[in-house]
């Protein structure tokens, strides 16, 4: 990626600050709740949502197991169309291509829809430099640009501002972009949502250069797909003469049939609803109709390196649904700058240290930005088990090794300040490798059990200031197993306390 959030600290720091403001909590807590009681609800419906999950995740594996091909025969079919297809290794590149060819039209604005690639890789501040403004249509991306602000959810990036807030920056700011606001605003959702359409009407109608993004392409024919709820994305893509879409890689399918599970399983996700207001899918260019000019860049910035890692990659089958960031308890409370990325949550965690490296202090923190509950893995309509991930980059991050980077296998250095979580990986890992060794160890601890400390020394101690420590059982399950073949005698109470014996406080056996 381009690069985190300027002056953006580390995970830790961050959210630090973001739970001790009351008004971000609640607008939070308030979004993210509805979102994901609508979601349920649409979910319920099918009755084979776990075999269109499944459906996605096979989809999108294939995909990027043979992502080359499927890519070239994206490029044949958009250039067969009319279209031309520019190739981006990273976000210089990207920036490069898009404001050359805004350059040529002569134009100095720029209307944009649906596009977290060009977010990713700094877009507006790049076309900024080169003298060219870039007007945002979605309504929430509308209200963080007018703000001077940052997105903080991939589906509704000003989620952390309330309507009253909404109506303020609208009236401060409107004029300054535009049309102003319409006097007498208030907050009332229906002249918000009217203020921006007759400030965002004027862009819609003299803009000549138009640029998206798009949910997905299709290999097979060459087609661009985009879902949408305001009909922006329909304005943005039809009324300019030259339209530029930026896209990853990875959202390339192999054939319309694909979308079929994903047009089911991606609004249900995203906005709770059966399908999405407005679905525009275009191929190429047609004389009459639409932009004249139509330009693919096919945005790499990382993500060749991520489908090296075998466990890592499966964060590329995300199709944008941010149905992870509204069940996630970390990012209900810490909200999505704390993250320093365009992805925020639990994808953001896993996406963003693969896409940018580990090797900033920011990066290296967002693997630990999760209570590893697993609630993201059990809404994520492609499957993606976001823990394993995060586990896996936790490893990297402390340990070090090989990986990918630049499409070069590169040695990381493990992190400094995880000596002491190092070292007990290394004898836990000497420990459970020999039997005979963990069992010594514990009946050593069974044996002791009454001398152990209730909160742990050194730096244990903010662990074990909000949590009890595990009680050790009386005896090691294996001994209790050696001794009872499993089975116990006498009546039932003498049998609940042998059987209660081999296990701890919470009812889990013993090791």
């Amino acid at each position: 990626m381009s690069g985190t959030y300027l002056g953006m600290p580390a995970f830790p720091a961050a959210a630090r600050d973001a739970v001790r403001d009351p008004t971000l909590r609640a607008n939070l807590r308030h979004a993210t709740h509805t979102i994901r009681e609508k979601r349920a609800k649409a979910v319920a419906e099918l009755d084979d949502w776990a075999r269109l999950r499944e459906a996605g995740r096979q989809i999108k594996d294939h995909t990027l197991r043979h992502l080359g091909d499927h890519l070239v025969r994206l490029e044949e079919k958009v250039t067969a169309a009319g279209g031309t297809v520019h190739w981006a290794a990273d976000a210089d590149e990207a920036n490069r291509i898009v404001t050359d060819l805004v350059r040529a039209t002569g134009e100095r604005e720029v209307v944009k829809v649906k596009s977290m690639a060009t977010q990713e890789i700094g877009l507006n501040e790049a076309l900024e430099a080169a003298g060219i403004r870039a007007y945002e249509t979605d309504l929430a991306e509308l209200i963080v640009q007018l703000g001077e602000d940052r997105p903080s959810h991939i589906l509704v990036p000003a989620i952390h501002r309330n309507r009253g807030e909404i109506r303020d920056i609208f009236a401060r700011e409107m004029e300054r972009w535009g049309r102003p606001a319409p006097d007498g605003l208030t907050d009332a959702p229906a002249e918000l949502a009217e203020a921006a359409r007759l400030h965002l009407r004027e862009k819609f109608l003299r803009a000549k250069v138009g640029v998206s993004g798009a949910n997905f392409m299709v290999a097979e024919t060459g087609t661009m797909v985009i879902v949408e709820s305001e009909g922006n994305g329909r304005m943005c893509l039809t009324l300019p003469e030259t339209l530029i879409s930026v896209v990853g890689i990875e959202k390339v399918v192999p054939t319309w049939r694909d979308l079929e599970v994903f047009l089911q399983t991606l609004p249900r996700s995203s906005t709770a609803e059966r399908m999405n207001p407005y679905t525009s899918m275009w191929t190429g260019t047609t004389d009459g109709d639409g932009p004249a000019a139509f330009h693919l860049v096919l945005l790499d910035n990382g993500r060749t390196d991520t489908l090296a890692d075998d466990v890592g990659r499966q964060a590329l089958r995300c199709i944008r649904c941010s149905a992870c960031l509204n069940v996630c308890p970390v990012y209900e409370r810490a909200g999505g700058h704390a993250y320093g990325s365009v992805y925020p949550g639990p994808i953001g965690a896993i996406l963003s240290p693969q896409l940018r490296g580990t090797a900033s202090e920011i990066d290296a923190s967002l693997p630990y930005a999760s209570s590893l509950c697993g609630a993201c893995y059990e809404v994520c309509p492609v499957a993606i088990d976001i823990p394993e991930v995060l586990v896996h980059l936790r490893e990297r991050v402390v340990q070090g090794g090989e990986f990918t980077r630049h499409g070069a296998k590169t040695t990381l250095r493990p992190a400094r300040g995880h000596a002491a979580e190092r070292a007990a990986m290394r004898a836990a890992g000497l420990v459970f490798a020999r039997p005979g060794l963990l069992r010594a160890g514990q009946r050593l601890a069974a044996r002791t059990r009454r001398a152990h400390p209730r909160t742990l020394p050194g730096p244990g101690r903010a662990w074990s200031a909000t949590r009890d420590l595990p009680t050790v059982p009386k005896e090691p399950f294996r001994d209790w197993w050696q001794r009872t073949q499993g089975h116990t005698t006498g009546s039932a109470d003498a049998s609940g306390a042998a059987s209660a014996e081999g296990r701890t406080d919470d009812g889990k056996a013993g090791a």
